[in-house]
């Protein structure tokens, strides 16, 4: 009896350690696919991606500095099958964390927003292209209305257009021209393609293109000196393209036209319903226009003084 008491308990003991041991294997499984999908939730990407039932699509977008957006985008973009970036030489984090999201990078010196998109639809895998800038996010519900387009609307239309929102100093404007229009941002590259104007490129496409119901938000800027940055850069490269195409306007309508468009930006269009984040965006908009067309004249007597001084050149008799 004392044996078999000792039997007993030894085969208890075997049990017990056999099930401690079972749990704890089943423990560390399981605490390996909760990090793993941690991990996915981190880089908010899907554990088993589903291929769209209509094709699939590539992602591309051109960078510069752009650490304080690109992660908040790139988290809305799980579902493309790839994502092209091409970045211009980023002195930020910008390729670090394009990096985490396992993007293919390419880098690029920049010559024109209308090039750098070309160049990065070049090296896109697929024919369907979603193109938005660094600092648009798409919103989960139009994640949801894109993924789930029937097959026939992919035959049917060369490409879609999205309701943009503005997104101004993290105010959202809900009123106002800078909200609620709709920009092309995903395109068949088989039936059309970018502009290869340096700034204010668009898409041009043969084919219909359907609009979608959810919003994409751009978050344009988010502070006053970027906002005055860009507007200087804008507002150089659109004074280029303007001087190039030979456009030129009187002294006195661009003066005329400084109050005008203020007036245009923040009663007509509304932006006085939109705080003084309204006011800012229509000083802002109304001065973009005003040093473009001064930057423009600059460059017309700039070139009138060149070809005088060419003209007054003596010639020299041999």
């Amino acid at each position: 009896m004392g044996c078999l008491r000792v039997r007993k308990n030894y085969g208890i003991k075997i049990r017990v350690f056999s099930d401690f041991f079972s749990s704890f294997i089943i423990g560390v499984n399981v605490q390996r696919d909760v990090l793993q999908a941690d991990q996915c939730a981190y880089m908010n990407m899907k554990p088993v991606s589903s291929p769209l039932p209509w094709g699939k699509v590539s992602a591309v977008i051109i960078t510069y500095n752009e650490e304080r957006n690109i992660r908040r985008t790139l988290s809305q973009l799980h579902w493309c099958d790839e994502i092209i970036i091409v970045d211009s030489y980023s002195t930020d984090a910008t390729v670090d964390i394009c990096r985490e999201f396992n993007c293919t990078i390419y880098l690029r010196e920049f010559n024109g927003y209308g090039s750098q998109k070309r160049y990065a639809v070049s090296k896109a895998t697929h024919d369907w292209i979603l193109c938005i800038d660094a600092d648009e996010v798409l919103s989960d519900e139009l994640v949801e209305e894109i993924t789930t387009l029937p097959a026939q609307d992919l035959a049917d239309y060369a490409a879609f257009s999205f309701r943009m929102n503005l997104v101004f100093l993290d105010k959202e404007f809900r009123h106002g021209k800078e909200s609620g229009r709709y920009f092309m941002r995903l395109f068949n590259r088989m039936k059309g393609g970018f502009t290869d104007d340096k700034v204010h490129e668009s898409i041009r496409v043969n084919g219909p293109v359907k609009r979608l119901n959810s919003i994409i938000r751009h978050y344009s800027y988010t502070s006053l000196h970027q906002c005055l940055e860009k507007s200087n850069r804008y507002s150089t490269y659109s004074a280029e393209m303007a001087f190039n195409k030979g456009k030129d306007k009187p002294m006195a309508v661009v003066l005329l036209g400084l109050p005008f468009n203020f007036i245009k930006y923040y009663v007509l269009e509304r932006n006085c319903l939109n705080g003084i984040k309204g006011f800012y965006w229509s000083v802002f908009s109304s001065y973009y226009h005003f040093a473009k067309h001064v930057k423009l004249k600059e460059l017309r007597d700039s070139y009138r003084k060149q070809n005088a001084s060419v003209r007054n050149v003596p010639k020299v008799i041999s």
